[in-house]
């Protein structure tokens, strides 16, 4: 992790590392209650990726857009997502954020400007896109956000959707998560060791940077660059940042014994903990005390408990609904 940027606000500092903690603490909660059999729904945990969701969304507002895919609890409690409503959905609660019918991978809060994620891969590239280009159309000064995979970058919609940004200068910014791996396949059995995402994005004339993942105040300073330009009307911008996923593609666990990846590359990473790297570093520049960690915690723990609570007392969906919501013709 780079040094901290000292002219930044303490207070700033704090936020962020805090709302990474959060989501840390939430997800772990998760994979903890996860055996007792009471989510009925696949889990695609974002431990160890928490930087860019807090990094990037440190500078939306309510009123910007943001979509996610399948790996999204991050991004949708980064963007001011309701945390009792998404346990709820995860526990398949008519309380949840999306009545109970969608489960993990199927969030929405369109309060907070979270417009929704979906498990097909690329599937939300070009809603995205065709939110910006809405948004465009009506004058209204807000920017939308995609979060995808690196794999994403592989399906013929997402140089559509770039095409199409470039070319109507829309306000949209595309992030991609680089994890290494599609689920149990690196990158070199699907792309070419010479492939380079950012040139091939800025070939189509589209602002890009790239950075390191794991550094919140990195990601911070790329997104600030990238939404000035967005907000300016200069059009898309596609920043991508290189991190990594602790535990298994789907589920709770670790898969580290499989064969796909090796424990000694997942220590390396752990070693670059975006969390505790960071708070290191707020420590040493005295930002940041033993006990100001000790008491987030606690507040920390006694909100996911209490969304626990919210999400395991709340009802299911009543057999009434069971047809609401869907179309014959």
């Amino acid at each position: 992790m780079g040094k901290c940027n000292n002219v930044m606000n303490p207070d700033l500092k704090k936020k962020l590392l805090f709302n990474m903690l959060r989501i840390r603490l939430v997800e772990e909660a998760i994979a903890e209650r996860y055996s007792e059999k009471k989510m009925r729904c696949p889990v695609h945990l974002c431990i160890g990726q928490e930087a860019i969701a807090i990094g990037v969304c440190a500078h939306l507002s309510t009123k910007d857009y943001v979509m996610s895919a399948h790996r999204s609890h991050g991004h949708y409690l980064a963007k001011g997502g309701d945390l009792k409503a998404m346990l709820a959905e995860i526990y398949g609660k008519v309380t949840g954020c999306s009545l109970g019918r969608g489960g993990s991978m199927h969030l929405v809060d369109l309060d907070a400007g979270f417009l929704g994620a979906t498990p097909i891969v690329g599937g939300t590239i070009p809603i995205a896109v065709g939110a910006a280009f809405g948004s465009q159309m009506k004058g209204e000064s807000r920017i939308s956000v995609v979060f995808m995979g690196e794999a994403a970058t592989e399906e013929g919609v997402f140089s559509e959707s770039i095409n199409f940004a470039s070319l109507k200068k829309l306000p949209v910014i595309f992030v991609c998560e680089n994890n290494l791996y599609s689920v149990y396949s690196p990158l070199s059995v699907r792309q070419s060791a010479e492939r380079n995402n950012s040139a091939i994005v800025k070939g189509y004339g589209i602002y890009t940077d790239k950075g390191d993942g794991n550094d919140v105040i990195e990601i911070y300073q790329k997104m600030e660059n990238a939404v000035g330009h967005a907000r300016q009307g200069l059009g898309p911008a596609y920043l991508e940042f290189d991190t990594y996923r602790w535990r298994e593609h789907c589920g709770p666990n670790y898969d580290n014994n499989i064969g796909y990846r090796s424990e000694e590359e997942y220590l390396d990473w752990r070693k670059r903990c975006p969390i505790t790297c960071f708070e290191e570093i707020l420590k040493q520049e005295k930002v940041l005390s033993d006990l100001e960690v000790k008491e987030t915690v606690k507040k920390i723990t006694a909100e996911i408990e209490g969304a626990f609570n919210f999400a395991v007392s709340s009802p299911f969906p009543p057999e009434k609904d069971l047809y609401h919501h869907l179309y014959a013709y």
